[in-house]
């Protein structure tokens, strides 16, 4: 067990500082250690793959659950910041109870469409170029998570629109939207409110994701033995 975990710490701190003109080298100097069990580029990064899918799986699956957003005060949505005026204005005249009934509902409306993010995470990943993944492991701490966020935002947006749309109905928070809203406007003296409602929700839900997945990315760096894939375990797996 001491030169599995050797073996392996040696190849992600290395990993980590070489060049893409040093991959070569770097495997290598690697495989010279492993003898028979050789790496392979494409194993490596097949390897990492794995464990960033098992990270955002992990992430997704935390924001879809029930109260994954709600009750998580790191990506839970809040009264939409442009209509602030609007929540402060209703609990003064005494429907704080259908504020707070509101936001529950904008937040389940969230969890619900976060269901929709793991394939396409998946597919993103799954997508990578063995280039991809050298550049992810020897990137910045949140490597992973640009690489997703340049690769998946568009369509994560256009997958949520729809589902946050039929979220957001389902749980009645349009409706409650609705009603807060056209309470608002009928007191009197106050600027007239008309907001995104949808494109609020779908921002803001595709937002939490991202800062769940950065929060894994940062677990896989910190401690990569404990998030190893199963190829991972098999390519370095303990010598005899």
């Amino acid at each position: 067990m001491k030169l599995f975990k050797t073996y392996f710490y040696f190849i992600f701190i290395v990993l980590i500082a070489c060049t893409s003109a040093q991959i070569n080298q770097t495997l290598g100097t690697i495989n010279d250690a492993l003898g028979d069990d050789a790496l392979t580029s494409e194993q490596v990064a097949s390897g990492l793959k794995e464990a960033l899918i098992n990270g955002i799986s992990k992430g997704s699956n935390q924001a879809s659950k029930l109260d994954g957003y709600f009750k998580n005060p790191q990506i839970k949505l809040p009264f939409p910041p442009d209509v602030q005026k609007v929540e402060t204005k209703l609990r003064q005249i005494g429907l704080g109870d259908e504020v707070d009934k509101f936001v529950l509902t904008l937040n389940r409306g969230a969890e619900e469409a976060a269901k929709e993010a793991k394939p396409i995470f998946v597919n993103a990943i799954k997508a990578m170029t063995i280039q991809d993944a050298w550049g992810i492991l020897k990137g910045d701490k949140d490597a992973a998570t640009q690489y997703l966020m340049r690769t998946t935002s568009s369509q994560l947006k256009a997958s949520f629109q729809p589902v946050i749309k039929r979220a957001l109905d389902k749980t009645n928070a349009t409706k409650y939207y609705g009603d807060i809203v056209t309470t608002y406007n009928k007191v009197p003296f106050v600027e007239k409110v008309d907001d995104d409602l949808e494109g609020y929700a779908t921002d803001k839900a595709i937002e939490g994701l991202f800062t769940l997945i950065a929060k894994e990315e940062m677990n896989i760096r910190k401690d990569p033995l404990a998030r190893t894939s199963e190829l991972l375990k098999k390519v370095f797996a303990e010598q005899d």
